[in-house]
């Protein structure tokens, strides 16, 4: 006889580098409870991951007036940051700590992507604490960038204070202009060893943090603060412009920095960008109606 697990809940995770959020539905669809806690990127460790998910969860629980006893009648979608390939997508759900009916696990793109577009081709650009894109063309995924903040972080809020204490630095050394920005961001740690000293301990989380400092000099007109800024936003329409290179018929720019960034972007880029028509808890929890179990491949044709 074969066991059909028919989920009674369903529970949709969003991890990022800042933050969790999770969403608790019923099996008809209507919204129990919401959670936040802090970060779940997978890259910053499994059991701070899995940590802050049962928190975001139980808070979840607790708004709808109940308790872990219903997971093992719940079907959990995780979209995370950090993950990569089907590999990490099964070390993240072996390394569940409570017992769910049903897992399964996705990048955190393309779990916005089935949002943004209902499960339907599109393709959604992440600006956030860190950036990925990620296109679905006839079912298929094509995630382009999020390799990570020390490897190719760009179209981020973290890539912005990276970028801007680089300057900042260069500056104070006579190496690079400096301005108003440059010497206020200096000073808002003291000296250029406290920020060497920050830096060794600091996260994504932490340079992008420094984002709406950047923002605020370039309204203002500062030189280095608007070349910071008009590079962030050059390199999102990049990414966008390959997004459509690939074959997605519209994109969804998505995540904490995109109202931000939006007034800095091409026209080019503004014409091709349309509204999702769900966030990305949706998407969580619509992989998890749609899983029997298995985790979601990452590129194109199911590769690593």
């Amino acid at each position: 006889m074969t066991y059909i697990f028919r989920p009674n809940y369903y529970i949709g995770i969003d991890g990022g580098g800042t933050r969790c959020r999770a969403r608790l539905q019923d099996d008809n669809g209507r919204t129990l409870g919401e959670g936040e806690s802090g970060p779940a990127n997978i890259r910053l460790g499994l059991n701070m991951a899995w940590g802050n998910i049962m928190a975001a969860i139980d808070a979840g629980l607790t708004a709808a007036g109940l308790t872990r006893d219903i997971l093992p009648r719940t079907s959990l979608g995780l979209g995370l940051a950090g993950i990569v390939t089907p590999a990490d997508c099964v070390r993240t759900t072996v390394a569940a700590p409570d017992t769910f009916g049903d897992i399964c696990a996705a990048a955190d793109c393309h779990v916005a992507c089935l949002g943004a577009f209902g499960g339907e081709d599109g393709a959604i650009q992440i600006a956030g604490t860190g950036s990925s894109g990620y296109a679905i063309v006839n079912g298929r995924g094509y995630p382009v960038g999020g390799w990570g903040f020390l490897l190719s972080e760009k179209g981020s809020a973290a890539a912005l204070g990276r970028d801007a204490l680089r300057a900042a630095l260069e500056a104070n050394d006579g190496l690079a202009q400096r301005t108003p920005f440059t010497e206020a961001l200096i000073a808002r740690f003291g000296t250029s060893s406290e920020i060497i000293d920050w830096s060794e301990h600091a996260r994504p989380a932490d340079y992008g943090a420094l984002s709406p400092f950047v923002f605020d000099y370039a309204r203002q007109g500062d030189e280095v603060a608007l070349r910071l800024v008009r590079q962030l936003a050059a390199d999102i329409d990049h990414y966008i412009a390959h997004l459509v290179s690939v074959g997605a018929p519209r994109i969804c720019l998505v995540g904490g920095l995109a109202p931000h960034i939006s007034p800095w972007l091409s026209d080019a880029t503004h014409a091709r960008l349309t509204a999702p028509s769900m966030d990305v808890l949706d998407g969580a929890i619509l992989m998890a109606r749609q899983s029997d179990g298995a985790s979601i491949p990452l590129r194109a044709g199911g590769a690593a």
